[in-house]
């Protein structure tokens, strides 16, 4: 599994121009929120869905040197079978390490819910769904999670 984490002062994701999934943590008084890039591979189980979703809250990449754990900070989870983009060869890229949509999605969910469990506010894109993602990346600060 691979989780890309952008630090944002918001961000929202749209499908067919409805916003289905935003956070705003300034306007909820948190300096910083993270945006979660999810991708699941063949081999990933629940197991690994949690330990990732345990290591994102509690990284230390916000304000401070704090964690969303910390600051009570805002999750968005987005699915994204490209981060398994192979580019090896050619110019056109091949998906086949991205898990099918059976494997993944019920594996982004559990990353999500267990966010939730661990007191995180997670808001969710659409699986599956072609989206547009709005987002203020602060820092920037972007980090790749793998498991």
């Amino acid at each position: 599994m691979r989780v890309l984490l952008q630090r944002v002062t918001s961000a929202q994701v749209s499908v067919d121009g409805e916003v289905v999934g935003r956070i705003d943590p300034v306007a909820d008084g948190v300096p910083h929120g993270l945006l979660a890039l999810v991708g699941a591979t063949h081999t990933d189980t629940e197991a690994v869905a949690k330990a990732l979703a345990d290591k994102a809250y509690r990284l230390r990449i916000l304000d401070g040197e704090r964690s969303a754990a910390d600051l009570n900070a805002p999750i968005l989870v987005v699915s994204q079978f490209t981060l398994y983009a192979n580019t090896n060869k050619g110019r056109r890229p091949s998906w086949n390490a991205a898990a099918p949509g059976p494997v993944a999605e019920p594996l982004v969910d559990v990353f999500a819910e267990i966010l939730r469990e661990l007191g995180a506010t997670v808001a969710t894109g659409r699986f599956g769904a072609h989206m547009q993602i709005e987002l203020t990346n602060d820092g920037p600060v972007t980090v790749m999670l793998e498991g």
